[in-house]
């Protein structure tokens, strides 16, 4: 299965999100990258807000494109209405490509806070129960706080790759349950099989 993954940032470009899709059901798929900001890609036109007419027209890109489906994440940055705007967009009717469209509550670096055991595996010390991590302020920052003091030479990108890869899904969806696990659902709909632990 052909998969185009859109997101925002570098770090879910550098493996993290790829491992979370693949543990999502998608260890199967081939997956195509892309970034939500690509100028070439304009806007749907037809009504509604910004964030619902952009995913449509990523839906009508994964259709040009021939992929078989199309995963697209964005951060919420404090504005709640990108959550029903994608929810929209999820719910379309305008396309039957398969989708799992989703947004990170704040942001996805929020979803490396949620599984301590996971961040101590990868940092190399004992690592707290973090905040819920839907309601950090700044969860990169807090993110690269942790891997500053960490004694294991990563950049934050690796960080990122290793925890998704280590993360229990069950803790992620329960500490994350605005962002994270409607997003899995999607995921799983899409792949149609049970997570990979």
């Amino acid at each position: 299965m052909r998969v185009l993954v859109v997101s925002e940032g570098e770090h879910e470009q550098s493996g993290a999100l790829e491992n979370l899709l693949k543990r999502l059901g998608g260890g199967s798929a081939t997956f195509e990258f892309d970034r939500a900001c690509n100028t070439k890609i304009h806007a749907f036109h037809g009504k509604g807000d910004g964030y619902f007419k952009r995913a449509l027209r990523w839906l009508l890109e994964a259709e040009k494109r021939g992929v078989e489906a199309l995963v697209f994440l964005i951060d919420e940055d404090g504005r709640k209405e990108r959550v029903t705007q994608i929810q929209k967009a999820q719910n379309s009717t305008l396309s039957e490509l398969p989708r799992a469209l989703g947004v990170a509550i704040r942001m996805f670096d929020a979803w490396m806070l949620a599984d301590e055991k996971a961040l101590t595996a990868v940092l190399g010390y004992q690592v707290n129960k973090q905040p819920d991590p839907e309601t950090i302020r700044d969860p990169k920052a807090v993110c690269r706080d942790l891997l500053d003091k960490s004694p294991a030479a990563l950049r934050q990108r690796q960080m990122y790759a290793q925890v998704t890869d280590r993360a229990n899904l069950d803790i992620l969806a329960e500490r994350c349950p605005n962002g994270f696990a409607p997003f899995a659902s999607n995921v799983r709909t899409v792949f149609q099989t049970r997570p990979r632990e």
